[in-house]
């Protein structure tokens, strides 16, 4: 048993409370994207000086948050990134497993730029860039997707849809559970509508 002296219990109330506040901010900054420190103190039921210790100022929230994802990002690579039948069963499985993500901090997509930057933005996406990009060459190179941009420019397009497609879940202008966000991605990298329909039913739908 741990020395009540080492200072392991306050150690674990301090690991507690950082949780909490990102879980709460996550929460509040998607209702309302301009709430302040000390709002989310108060959702979150600690005091201001709580969260000022964990986090100095908002940019040092949003950076959190903005860790989190990446690190939630990079498990999906290690889980949805493995053998595949082809380059369009592996970009629907891993867009598939990228949704509910994206959904959970999509809050972060109207944030994140304007407070932490781009360069930020782009060293944290960075992984999934690379993967999505070495996914989308090698599909060009087998014909499954269309040859009209480079692997690395329609990378890109295709990650603005994504975040353009999660923005308008967040506008309350549709719902989806990434079952047309993926088809349509398919689609806008040269997979046909039928054939794209058809790799997405299989992934959600295996044996049918």
């Amino acid at each position: 048993m741990a020395d009540p002296a080492d200072g392991t219990p306050q150690r674990s109330h301090a690991r507690s409370n950082r949780a909490r506040i990102l879980e709460v901010a996550r929460r509040e900054l998607g209702a309302r994207p301009d709430a302040t420190l000390d709002e989310i103190a108060r959702a979150a039921g600690v005091v201001r000086r709580t969260v000022y210790g964990h986090f100095p100022g908002r940019a040092a929230l949003l950076d959190a948050l903005a860790e989190e994802a990446a690190t939630a990002l990079r498990e999906v690579l290690t889980t949805a990134g493995g053998p595949a039948p082809g380059p369009e069963e592996a970009f629907a499985r891993f867009l598939l497993a990228l949704w509910p993500i994206g959904d959970r901090y999509r809050m972060l997509l109207s944030l994140a730029r304007r407070d932490l930057g781009e360069e930020r933005v782009a060293e944290l996406l960075a992984p999934t860039s690379a993967y999505c990009t070495a996914v989308l060459a090698q599909g060009q190179e087998s014909g499954a997707f269309h040859r009209q941009l480079p692997a690395p420019v329609l990378s890109n397009a295709l990650q603005g849809l994504t975040f353009s497609l999660l923005e308008s879940v967040n506008l309350g202008e549709w719902q989806d559970d990434g079952t047309r966000a993926t088809t349509a991605t398919l689609i806008a990298a040269g997979v046909s509508p039928d054939r794209a329909a058809t790799v997405v039913r299989e992934l959600n739908c295996p044996g049918t």
